[in-house]
């Protein structure tokens, strides 16, 4: 089982790092486990090389790797060459946003065109979208009524539907201009 993510052990390392200095913000129950930020049973992809040389493993294995949206980093040479194998599973763990190679393995494309060429999708895809690192609405919502209100508040980024709703929340729980600018458009930041 191996973890070939660069941002994922950074991520680890945050971690490790406020385990060191027992923080606070961690669960007293992790704290409390010694073994909590272990690797095992996992080995750490470091180096470009290592990440290489898993191409070349005929061994089965569980790889795991970030850009949930599959659309750069190192997974994508993974899915390169694990896709039109039928022997392999892709699980697509998080959202995967309309537009990104995520979406397409989740909607059932049969072919992705990666570093300008297409490759048959073969191997099972899995959609685990429960798993997803967004913050919910409620969640920004409470994240941003700790702030002074700004003079307006721009949402830039999901699905068109969903900004919309959360234009309209932002505006009716905290009484702030809230806009989803329409693409290209132009703002003056102050």
């Amino acid at each position: 089982m191996y973890v070939d993510s660069p941002m994922a052990l950074a991520a680890l390392q945050v971690y490790r790092d406020a385990f060191a200095v027992r923080s606070p913000e961690l669960r007293p129950d992790v704290l409390n486990d010694t073994t909590a930020l272990g690797p095992e049973p996992f080995q750490l992809i470091h180096s470009l090389q290592e990440s290489l040389a898993l191409e070349r493993s005929a061994v089965p294995c569980v790889l795991v790797s970030a850009s949930g949206m599959a659309t750069g980093g190192r997974v994508v040479h993974h899915l390169r060459r694990l896709l039109p194998d039928p022997r392999n599973t892709v699980v697509v763990v998080g959202y995967a946003a309309e537009g990104t190679r995520a979406r397409q393995l989740v909607d059932g494309a049969r072919v992705l065109k990666m570093y300008g060429t297409y490759v048959p999708v073969r191997a099972e895809v899995v959609n685990v979208p429960a798993f997803s690192a967004h913050a919910d609405a409620a969640e920004i919502i409470d994240w941003l009524r700790a702030a002074p209100p700004p003079s307006a508040t721009y949402l830039v980024h999901g699905q068109p539907e969903g900004a919309e709703a959360l234009r309209d929340r932002i505006d009716r729980e905290l009484g702030w201009t809230a806009v989803v600018p329409r693409s290209g458009e132009r703002v003056l930041v102050h």
